[in-house]
């Protein structure tokens, strides 16, 4: 019910904000029964759930994308560096990453942020881990991995990951 609620005040105030109308009924009104078809559909699907809603979890995801902004600009510098030496240090590697998350959600943001990270790409997605793409073999640090896997899963879940 929180899900749907919440789903649906998200939903208007995005409408409200890039219609512009709030002078209008009749626009008022088919923007109200957009969002109210968009609601029925999303529960019917099953897809209102504590996935479907993120934004309820700001208070966890903001440090972690202002966490995540540092650990770019770092990588940024990182790959900067390597490719700038005269003689290039460049020894690209296939790395396995475990991943020990709880939700999919958890999963693709742990996914979607060592892609993010300059010099590495999530290449596939297993069932037990990652299979990603390194420049270097700095970028490969099982620590460095380890942290992210838990910051995301404490970002998304609420609670770090202890295993």
């Amino acid at each position: 019910m929180l899900y749907g609620v919440s789903l649906s005040i998200i939903l208007a105030i995005l409408w409200a904000v890039l219609s512009g109308y709030f002078d209008k009924p009749l626009l008022l009104g088919l923007g109200a029964v957009s969002i109210l078809v968009t609601l029925f559909l999303a529960i019917r699907m099953r897809i209102v759930d504590r996935e479907a809603a993120p934004f309820l979890r700001l208070p966890t995801l903001i440090p972690f994308y202002g966490w995540l902004g540092g650990e770019i600009a770092k990588s940024n510098v990182a790959v900067v560096k390597a490719s700038l030496k005269p003689s290039i240090d460049i020894t690209p590697r296939l790395v396995r990453v475990p991943v020990e998350a709880r939700s999919d959600l958890a999963r693709c943001v742990f996914a979607n942020s060592i892609t993010l990270t300059p010099g590495t790409v999530t290449v596939e997605v297993e069932e037990d881990g990652f299979l990603v793409h390194a420049l270097t073999p700095d970028f490969t640090a099982p620590e460095g991995f380890a942290d992210m896997n838990a910051k995301a899963a404490n970002a998304t879940d609420g609670r770090e990951r202890t295993s």
